[in-house]
């Protein structure tokens, strides 16, 4: 394909100034985020801000998903202290909406649910007021794992589907479309009144009707929020990108997700997972 940038995907330079003092912070916190390990195209508008999504259990990852920049490979131990550094981390940005995600863990029994749920209590023991969004991965379908998750109670419970089932065998090995399906329904059945979330990208190979069908799986599930992204290639060795989605058809996809009936919806060719997460927060707390 054409690898010209479009002109929609043409951003303004961040303030250096203020992306160094987030990057002093993490390293003096010895902390990771994703947007750092995924090569996110948000991190210096995100930074500049003084937000971030916090990467937890390391910065490898046991799959070998074909979208994403995160190392693959054989991670270290679990460090226990992290979710003290992380709460750290929020009182010292001021943090009131805070997102947390992780590396996928099937080496560990819980997936590392655990340690998502010892970082929101840490999270919660030390900045009152804060609101909290985790991103978890799958945990291999345990609902034990899950419900570690829930019982520490975060605001909002994001899974991404990332694609459509077509795709998965080759973009998503060791994920499977109808068991984050089956996440996302738990998760509402469990807390109710707990938010749920989750994001495809686009620009992979897929087909409109299979963009909206995944919509409405997704939004059977009971998930409140839904996020619509430009899938980017990060290197050669990831997924090829197959073609730029424009602005008006990603307005066209967000004003399908409302008729669907998610509460709050943002689509566009920057959006990732917790981009203006706050935001789309306060939306769906709105329509709630």
């Amino acid at each position: 394909m054409n690898r010209t940038l479009p002109v929609w995907l043409k951003q303004k330079l961040p303030r250096p100034s203020e992306v160094n003092k987030m990057n002093s912070l993490l390293t003096d916190l010895q902390l990771n985020t994703v947007c750092q390990s995924a090569a996110c195209p948000n991190l210096g508008e995100c930074f500049s801000n003084r937000t971030a999504t916090f990467l937890i259990l390391g910065d490898i990852c046991t799959r070998n998903c074909l979208f994403c920049a995160v190392e693959k490979g054989h991670p270290s131990a679990v460090d226990s202290s992290e979710p003290q550094r992380i709460s750290e981390a929020v009182k010292r940005l001021e943090l009131a909406y805070v997102v947390i995600t992780s590396v996928t863990r099937d080496d560990l029994p819980d997936g590392g649910a655990g340690h998502f749920a010892n970082t929101l209590r840490a999270i919660y023991s030390h900045n009152s007021g804060v609101t909290t969004e985790v991103l978890i991965p799958d945990f291999q379908g345990s609902t034990a794992a899950l419900s570690r998750v829930m019982q520490a109670h975060a605001d909002v419970v994001s899974h991404n589907i990332e694609t459509v089932p077509r795709l998965y065998p080759a973009i998503r090995p060791g994920a499977d479309y109808g068991r984050s399906l089956i996440l996302l329904k738990t998760a509402k059945a469990v807390q109710s009144d707990t938010l749920t979330k989750s994001g495809i990208m686009l620009g992979l190979g897929e087909r409109y009707e299979e963009v909206i069908n995944v919509m409405e799986d997704i939004r059977k599930t009971g998930c409140d929020i839904l996020t619509v992204g430009q899938y980017l290639s990060p290197s050669s060795r990831n997924a090829s990108l197959e073609r730029y989605i424009t602005p008006e058809e990603f307005e066209d996809y967000a004003r399908t997700a409302r008729q669907i009936g998610f509460k709050a919806v943002v689509s566009g060719p920057w959006v990732r997972s917790s981009y203006h997460a706050a935001g789309m927060y306060r939306e769906a707390i709105a329509i709630s």
